[in-house]
């Protein structure tokens, strides 16, 4: 893979943990010349993340809405910094960007991308990898909403097949190499004709 998106939060949440697996993803990445395409920001595990690949003397390209720019959250020290309009816009181009997806914690936003790529690989529009990294078992409960929801008949039963779960990023990393997800009832569709 030559670029990952990486989603995870503008604030670095309670546990210190959080803090430390958003550094070793980013270093990480960085030694294995793999890019990092995120949110933009300088605040929070995006900060942390960005910082910890450029560092390691990595690629980090941020995608982030002007609005942001504005309120001065835009990390002005990345690679390449891509100013779009709209929030659609950015997730638009961190796709087009990216090879794969790895999830850290993070609060609605991170949610609403994860939600968004995994229902993109759900109707087969993309078959990138996802990677969820569920540090200290941070995405638990919404693991165990998926299977509610697999259960009561509003997912596949197969859900699980269309991203990874892993404890560490080198896990993820790995499994990320030979996953294939399943063709979706969209397969072909490109989420810019939609």
């Amino acid at each position: 893979m030559k670029r990952i998106c990486v989603f995870t939060g503008s604030r670095e949440g309670k546990n210190s943990s959080y803090r430390r697996v958003a550094e070793r993803l980013g270093k990480i990445l960085a030694e294995q010349n793999i890019g990092v395409v995120y949110g933009g920001g300088h605040v929070g595990l995006m900060g942390v993340l960005a910082d910890a690949a450029l560092t390691g003397g990595g690629e980090v390209i941020g995608v982030i809405p002007r609005g942001m720019v504005d309120l001065e959250l835009a990390h002005e020290g990345v690679t390449e910094l891509r100013v779009v309009e709209t929030m659609h816009d950015r997730k638009a181009a961190m796709e087009r960007l990216s090879d794969g997806f790895i999830v850290l914690p993070g609060g609605v936003g991170t949610l609403e991308e994860m939600i968004e790529v995994i229902s993109w690989v759900y109707l087969g529009i993309i078959r990138k990898p996802i990677g969820l990294i569920n540090q200290d078992g941070y995405y638990d409960p919404l693991l165990a909403l998926f299977k509610h929801s697999a259960e009561e008949g509003f997912m596949p039963e197969n859900y699980e097949h269309l991203f990874i779960v892993g404890e560490s990023p080198e896990e993820v990393l790995s499994r990320m190499e030979n996953f294939s997800p399943p063709p979706g009832p969209m397969a072909g569709q490109s989420i810019r004709t939609l």
